[in-house]
């Protein structure tokens, strides 16, 4: 079985309450949802979110939407979604985020075929990018999940889920799926009120039109209007991530003390 796990959760550091922002008159969460839900190779979608009381929205949105939702440790992201994937014990996971919602399922369904065919253990569209930021997915086989809940001890592995995983190419094997064109310079994730301006407004333009717009439809849309990615410049990609990097160099410290 092929499981995806989105992982989301109310209290963000940078934007509170992202995954709750209304895009054409439903929760970001729900709009990301119904993306997922048109990947043909997903056979389960489950919600991980945290057992913290603000996340009570999410776990009503579930309910709202039809989609199941577990609720784990708040900080430890990596033993909440073990716990997620352990109720189902599936092959393979998918891992997608909740602050992406343009996440594009032809993508998905391209990444998963690239990891079966070459009997990957992990594979990534994100590590060497070429998509834009916010389209980015892993998919990973379960018992390789279950080795990093056991063995990983740094901040950034268990806050991050997978860099246990993909730091160790000599232990797994490791597939990178990389576009035809560079896109990475494109950012289509939400961290900052700007990028949520610039998401609000593709939604505007292209869902009343069409909710079942595509990233070629992105793209054209931003080939007529290049001033929408004016709105969120000059924002590091993977800023939390490299936070966590800091964060790991702190606790070697703080073990040597």
């Amino acid at each position: 079985m092929i499981l995806a796990i989105l992982q989301a959760r109310v209290s963000s550091s940078r934007l509170p309450g992202k995954v709750l922002m209304p895009l054409c008159g439903k929760a970001m969460l729900s709009r990301q949802i119904e993306r997922i839900r048109r990947s043909t190779s997903i056979q389960r979608l489950l919600v991980a979110t945290s057992d913290d009381e603000s996340d009570d929205a999410i776990e009503a949105i579930c309910r709202a939407e039809g989609v199941e939702c577990f609720r784990g440790s708040l900080n430890d992201v990596l033993d909440r979604f073990y716990q997620a994937a352990l109720v189902m014990r599936p092959t393979h996971v998918v891992r997608l985020t909740g602050d992406c919602p343009l996440t594009d399922p032809a993508l998905i369904d391209s990444l998963v075929e690239y990891y079966l065919k070459g009997a990957c253990d992990y594979a990534s569209n994100a590590l060497k990018p070429t998509y834009p930021d916010g389209l980015d997915a892993e998919i990973f086989r379960f018992v390789c999940l279950a080795e990093a809940w056991r063995e990983a001890k740094l901040p950034s592995q268990r806050e991050h889920v997978t860099p246990f995983i993909y730091q160790q190419p000599e232990r797994y094997k490791i597939g990178v799926l990389r576009g035809s064109i560079d896109l990475s310079h494109m950012r289509w994730t939400v961290d900052e009120p700007a990028d949520f301006e610039f998401i609000s407004r593709i939604y505007d333009e292209l869902y009343v039109l069409n909710p079942s717009f595509t990233t070629e439809d992105i793209l054209h849309l931003l080939e007529r209007r290049p001033d929408l990615m004016k709105l969120n410049t000059g924002i590091r990609r993977n800023e939390g991530y490299l936070k966590s990097i800091d964060g790991d160099a702190l606790n070697v410290l703080e073990d040597k003390d």
